[in-house]
């Protein structure tokens, strides 16, 4: 029976001590992203959007979408309701009014951008995860400058 709870104690710590998933605010995301050079994920949510909450509970939490994502992206959090002002291409500007310039009209949204800053492209809705990792891979190998994303999905034998 010991060895059964010091079993128990053992996978808790280690579940516990796991790297987590690193979410950054908007104007550390930004800086993080041009020091390493990561492309960068802005999730773009509300507080009371549900499908919000499932992509943070479903998608998020998949283990080949946290593991794609720790390795090649700055993974930024938006409150599209927020009032912490952010600095975007040395303009101060609200959440909101930065969601609206990249076109976001729901929730969530998901924009990616290069390290710089400058628009790649910009994800409405929700995505279960497999089709997420799809797209993460189709942004994060910078194949948006090849083809259409129709195409890599049908090159790797998705259909839609």
């Amino acid at each position: 029976m010991k060895i059964f709870f010091a079993a128990i104690a053992v996978l808790m710590f280690l579940s516990t001590s796991a790297p987590a998933q690193t979410w950054e605010s908007f104007n550390a995301g930004m800086a993080k992203a041009k020091a390493s050079k990561k492309t960068i994920l802005v999730d773009i949510y509300t507080d009371w959007c549900s499908w919000c909450k499932k992509m943070d509970a479903n998608t998020y939490t998949d283990a080949k979408v946290k593991d794609y994502l720790k390795k090649n992206f700055t993974m930024i959090k938006l409150n599209a309701e927020g009032t912490t002002p952010i600095m975007y291409q040395g303009k101060s500007m609200s959440p909101a009014e930065f969601a609206q310039g990249m076109g976001v009209s729901g929730y969530p949204a998901t924009l990616f951008m290069k390290s710089n800053g400058d628009g790649i492209t910009l994800v409405p809705g929700y995505s279960e995860a497999p089709m997420f990792l799809h797209i993460l891979t189709y942004i994060g190998e910078s194949r948006y400058d090849k083809q259409k994303f129709d195409d890599y999905l049908k090159e790797k034998g998705v259909k839609q």
